[in-house]
């Protein structure tokens, strides 16, 4: 049996994977972060953040596991936050929950978990972890396919996975709720957190304005024709329809962001068709290429799984990596797809198992 640190979110998930590591014999240390939204004041006024605490308080007495409560939020601040507001700054649409599994969760944290003598660090991710014969783990997709989470996993490094434990990614939801029922865990219905990691329900571009400057420009169609003003561009991103503040057209046509000009500081639009250029694509240039295990081999086009998006299904792909530089690829995927964004997260995928991820160049 192994000593091992749960990290308690305050949410159903987290508490049943620590129910399940004590009932499997494990000595279970129970841990709450505090991070960025815990110094931030008013703005985060909507954010459940104290609840959170004392509903991961009340699991870890429940359990009869000791709780520790870690001050996270400078590396909050630096590992997460800065990447956040640097992405936007420069026009681009970064993904916060992927930077935070992987320099915080399974970074930072596990550094703490060996402050308190623990092998393992537990989460209550959707994932799957298989251990193979060579010592290297791979994750696998969480058997609930509609609470997969092995997407924002897809920049963890081979090193921290080989520490961390996944309770619950065999079960699906609702088997995660009566065990957590059956346990007398106060937080067996309570509804699923949303939002950015840290943001909870507040708004990101509440959060941007605290940031970022707003400046102003021109929202211009493709031919040129200034049809608006925006109101900064690290308020949009590639795709977006709703909230431009540009009307309809007399065709009821709507239009949507299809390119950022940061040198003019103009917004660029055209009406949302499949032939809209600049919205949709199927080879895509990425950079800061990451293996969860084994690496593939570089300069031939390799066929494989990728999710553009959370949200989207697994779609077929060809990765080709730079043969002069293994953290570039380029991905093509066998259909077009629509406002895929620089900043935003690809994870690829060989069947249910991740390889790893890049970020859209």
């Amino acid at each position: 049996m192994a000593r091992i640190l749960a990290a308690l979110s305050g949410g159903v998930d987290s508490a049943v994977a620590a129910l399940l590591l004590r009932e499997q014999g494990h000595e279970v240390v129970g841990a709450y972060m505090r991070t960025w939204m815990h110094e931030e004041g008013a703005v985060f006024a909507d954010c459940p953040w104290e609840r959170d605490l004392e509903d991961a308080r009340a699991v870890a007495e429940k359990l009869g596991i000791s709780f520790h409560l870690l001050n996270l939020i400078e590396d909050y601040r630096a590992r997460v936050v800065e990447y956040l507001v640097a992405g936007y700054a420069t026009g681009e649409t970064p993904n916060p929950d992927c930077m935070c599994n992987r320099e915080i969760k399974f970074g930072v944290l596990a550094g703490h978990a060996t402050r308190l003598g623990c092998e393992f660090v537990a989460t209550g991710h959707y994932v799957r972890r298989r251990e193979n014969a060579d010592a290297t783990v791979d994750v696998l997709a969480g058997s609930d396919p509609n609470k997969d989470q092995s997407y924002f996993l897809a920049l963890v490094r081979q090193e921290s996975l080989r520490r961390a434990l996944f309770p619950v990614g065999h079960l699906y939801k609702p088997q995660v709720r009566e065990l957590a029922r059956a346990a007398g865990l106060a937080n067996a219905e309570r509804k699923d957190s949303q939002g950015i990691c840290f943001l909870g329900r507040v708004p990101i571009n509440a959060f941007l304005d605290r940031y970022i400057s707003a400046k102003p420009g021109p929202i211009v169609t493709l031919a040129g024709r200034e049809v608006g003003t925006h109101r900064g561009l690290h308020r949009y991103t590639l795709g977006q329809r709703q909230g431009i503040g540009v009307p309809s057209n007399t065709d009821h046509k709507a239009y949507v962001v299809v390119a950022k000009d940061l040198a003019r500081n103009a917004l660029l639009v055209a009406f949302d068709e499949p032939e809209a250029p600049g919205l949709w694509g199927r080879e895509f240039s990425l950079r800061n290429l990451q293996w969860t295990n084994q690496s593939l081999p570089a300069a031939q086009p390799i066929g494989l799984l990728a999710k553009p998006r959370y949200r989207d299904p697994a779609m077929q792909a060809t990765l080709t990596i730079d043969a002069q530089d293994s953290s570039r690829a380029k991905l093509v995927f066998a259909d077009a797809q629509r406002a895929l964004a620089s900043g935003q997260i690809a994870a690829l995928y060989q069947g249910e198992v991740l390889l790893g991820g890049a970020v859209y160049a």
